[in-house]
């Protein structure tokens, strides 16, 4: 009898222990335990801010001034140094070709027009004759000067208003001297007050379609204004003069107007008070053959 009761508690007990096992292996299946640890705390970084340099640090980290810059001269092109032929005043010029390969440099009358570089003075016409209405040819510059310079090119400064003293034929000049005044003479009597400037080679008065201007001028202006005062004309123009001639043919606006004619009594024409009459002046300059200086 005892022993039967034993066994029938080893019975339930087994079975209450199957039932548990069970159950946790069924019911609980997939279940995450709750977490039992301490709650995670964000970190926190202390920035500790750094401390301000004194005034004598400061000082001893500035790195060192740098020396002026060091001005460098332009590289010497040319034996020669030339000048912008006009001379203290504010000029503006065109810098294209429009007509004849010559430029206007615009300036108020009465403003210097020097030599642009030493030399001789080849010819002066220090009189007006320009008309408009024949516009001839070699009048349209009115009161001119050109010289001779030292590297052998021809240069031109027309529509003058007045002529220097003592500037005549023959006479040397020097780079910056006063050749004349700025004015309205010639065909620029209707425009404002400017410099007629052209570069050229020698020739005699009676090509004066060579001496308006053969060699386009704006970049040696430039140079000789802002930039390098050794850049020299004298190479273009001994090229061009090889390639045309010494007296190349006239191919732009070479004919004078042609006055009509008619059998009635026509009115003279009022002379203006810069109108003059007079031979051009001109001289050979003792200087050496163009291309052999």
């Amino acid at each position: 009898m005892r022993s039967g009761l034993v066994g029938r508690w080893a019975a339930v007990t087994g079975a209450v222990l199957l039932t548990t096992a069970c159950t946790q292996a069924s019911g609980m299946a997939g279940a995450q335990p709750p977490a039992t640890g301490t709650p995670e705390t964000p970190e926190t970084t202390a920035t500790t801010p750094a401390a301000t340099p004194s005034a004598e640090q400061q000082a001893a980290e500035q790195p060192p001034k740098g020396d002026a810059p060091v001005k460098v001269p332009p590289p010497k092109l040319s034996k020669y140094t030339y000048t912008f032929p006009v001379k203290g005043c504010e000029t503006t010029y065109q810098r294209k070709l429009l007509v004849l390969p010559k430029t206007t440099i615009w300036a108020p009358q009465g403003c210097a027009f020097v030599a642009p570089v030493g030399g001789v003075v080849d010819e002066v016409n220090a009189k007006n004759r320009w008309r408009p209405s024949t516009d001839e040819g070699p009048h349209r510059e009115g009161r001119f000067v050109t010289i001779i310079g030292d590297d052998g090119v021809r240069y031109l400064g027309g529509h003058l208003d007045t002529i220097a003293d003592g500037i005549r034929p023959g006479v040397r000049v020097k780079a910056g001297r006063l050749l004349g005044r700025v004015g309205r003479s010639g065909n620029a009597r209707d425009t404002g007050s400017n410099l007629y400037f052209a570069i050229s080679w020698k020739t005699g008065p009676a090509f004066w379609w060579v001496r308006r201007g053969m060699v386009e001028p704006w970049d040696y202006l430039d140079a000789w204004r802002t930039g390098n005062r050794s850049l020299s004309p004298r190479e273009e123009t001994l090229a061009l003069r090889g390639r045309l001639g010494e007296t190349p043919r006239c191919a732009v606006q070479c004919e004078a107007k042609k006055v009509p004619q008619t059998r009635r009594t026509r009115p003279a024409e009022e002379p203006r008070v810069d109108d003059d009459n007079g031979p051009v002046l001109t001289v050979n300059p003792s200087t050496a053959p163009f291309g052999r200086q």
